[in-house]
């Protein structure tokens, strides 16, 4: 990958060139044909999804209209620390190039580099906050 994904992605925006390194190390790269399904609703969800090149829709059973994920943008962030059920089906709008940050990769982070770990999880919290926040904000 040639720019860092700390430039690209906030939950690693805030780890030195060492950590980004390691994390690095630690993706597994896909490359997706339009209409390809990454994920279905009410799969495991095992990791954190990074959209590099293309676009993904989002879709639900629960949900009329989800915004398409754009590249720079990610979704599954919780998964790295909470066992559940992927929320939203995946589909590459057309041909798509994602990374894919495993739960067994974070673990294993957190083990090497607990800092980092941290860090990312800190990232994913204020995030989080900031939506639950906004959503407060919409019903009061």
């Amino acid at each position: 990958m040639s720019t860092p994904i700390t430039k690209i992605f906030a939950p690693f925006s805030d780890l030195t060139e060492e950590e980004t390194e390691l994390v690095t190390s630690l993706l597994e790269e896909r490359t997706l044909v339009a209409g390809e399904v990454l994920q279905n609703e009410g799969d495991e969800a095992d990791g954190l999804v990074l959209l590099v090149e293309g676009g993904l829709t989002l879709s639900s059973s629960r949900a009329d209209e989800l915004a398409p994920l754009s590249p720079g943008q990610h979704v599954g962030d919780t998964s790295l620390a909470s066992l559940g059920r992927r929320e939203v089906t995946l589909v590459a709008s057309e041909p798509s190039r994602v990374l894919l940050f495993s739960r067994s990769a974070f673990l294993r982070l957190s083990e090497d580099a607990p800092r980092a770990a941290t860090r990312i999880l800190e990232a994913i919290l204020r995030d989080l906050a900031s939506t639950v926040r906004g959503g407060l904000d919409q019903l009061l």
